[in-house]
């Protein structure tokens, strides 16, 4: 996963989701549940990367952090339980992709 376009669009393919922009700062995506409104990823550009906020299941924001250096804790969000993925190419696809599919669990209506 290289750039935003790709980042939303995954998160397009879960059911029952969609893209939105609340913040006067376009540069914030944030990708939500219908049902409930709640945020599973935060999409946005800093230090000329795009970064992802998702939400970890407990102890899990560790792993992801000691496995990656560019996995870090969340920029702007409660770091006990949201990381933040930095899309430098360091981190794989597959990794990212669960990552997201994690925090779209963990948000959404039980």
């Amino acid at each position: 996963m290289k750039n935003r376009e790709e980042a939303i669009d995954y998160c397009l393919s879960f059911k029952n989701v969609y893209e939105d922009y609340p913040f006067r700062d376009k540069n914030w995506t944030l990708m939500r549940h219908i049902e409930n409104r709640k945020v599973f990823a935060w999409i946005f550009k800093k230090d000329d990367y795009i970064w992802i906020n998702v939400k970890c299941e407990p102890g899990f924001h560790d792993f992801w952090r000691q496995k990656y250096t560019s996995v870090v804790p969340a920029f702007h969000l409660n770091k006990e339980h949201w990381n933040s993925i930095i899309l430098d190419e360091t981190v794989p696809d597959e990794d990212i992709y669960d990552m997201i599919t994690q925090s779209y669990m963990l948000t959404k209506t039980k």
